[in-house]
């Protein structure tokens, strides 16, 4: 590790002060969190238990998961379920988009489990769900944060023709780790999926990394070089939090400074937006990336 990683990352002993959050509160989460509950909504916000989700909330922004709980992908990092899925919920684009209606979301984004087991990998259930979003709430604005669907053009194409705001891919790490944290995804593949996208018409792409897992500064700072090359037009970067005990251990906390660093880096190399910070998620100020 180079001497200016080994200075601003700290070895994981007990969760830093900066890793503490306040648990969520005011009007307009309050109002959410009872529809929620009332009427039985699922959302990313609440069974990842997101640190974010008072904020995102408070500003009309929420994420909804689509094509079940369970993922044909075993992901080092992930808690989501692997496994045998459960067969496709044909509704289910109209109760995503009715979830929607009944929170008063400004902007939704969608994201799913891998589903290598069907033949279209989910990519019509995708494309369905934005378009039911739209019909029944055509003023809310959408990112869709997409699995790779094993770089497949004719999937990808269904979720351009449909044409959100932002199309998300996520990396999640460096090259070098990707087969440790990502283990049946590739790097090359997801930089050729964003790559597609924006050259296919995508208005705006956006990825995110985690950092953590025991990358260097280089790796991180080639990672972003890399996006990018493929004009990806946001980049988010946060701290990986181990979901449970049998998933891959935090190799260090990352200081805010370092966070500092890599927006800084990522607006010179010509990023719209950079979100960098340990509490940073996939969807963080997300209503922000459309513009």
């Amino acid at each position: 590790m180079s001497t200016s990683v080994a200075e601003n990352v700290i070895p994981p002993k007990g969760k830093p002060k900066w890793l503490r959050v306040k648990l969520p509160t005011g009007k307009k989460y309050t109002q959410l969190r009872g529809l929620v509950d009332k009427y039985d909504l699922h959302t990313i916000c609440t069974s990842g238990s997101c640190p974010n989700m008072g904020e995102c909330w408070g500003e009309g922004t929420a994420t909804f998961m689509i094509l079940g709980n369970i993922c044909t992908r075993s992901c080092g990092f992930c808690g989501v379920k692997t496994g045998r899925p459960e067969t496709v919920d044909w509704a289910e684009p109209e109760k995503v988009a009715r979830s929607i209606k009944i929170m008063n979301i400004k902007h939704a984004v969608l994201t799913s489990v891998d589903r290598d087991d069907l033949k279209d990998m989910g990519s019509i259930i995708w494309a369905e769900t934005v378009k039911a979003v739209r019909r029944m709430n055509p003023e809310t604005t959408m990112e869709t944060l997409i699995p790779d669907f094993q770089g497949i053009s004719n999937h990808l194409d269904r979720i351009l023709k449909v044409a959100p705001e932002v199309i998300s891919h996520n990396m999640e790490t460096v090259k070098r780790l990707t087969r440790e944290v990502r283990i049946q995804a590739k790097y090359e593949r997801s930089l050729e999926v964003l790559d597609y996208l924006k050259k296919n018409g995508a208005n705006r792409t956006k990825s995110g990394i985690m950092l953590g897992l025991g990358e260097e500064e280089s790796e991180v700072i080639s990672t972003m070089e890399d996006l990018r090359k493929a004009n990806v037009d946001v980049i988010t970067i946060g701290q990986y939090l181990q979901p449970s005990k049998k998933h891959l251990p935090v190799k260090q906390f990352i200081l805010p400074e370092q966070f500092k660093k890599y927006e800084e880096l990522g607006l010179e190399m010509g990023f719209r937006h950079v979100e960098s910070g340990a509490l940073v998620r996939s969807s963080y100020k997300a209503h922000k990336h459309i513009h």
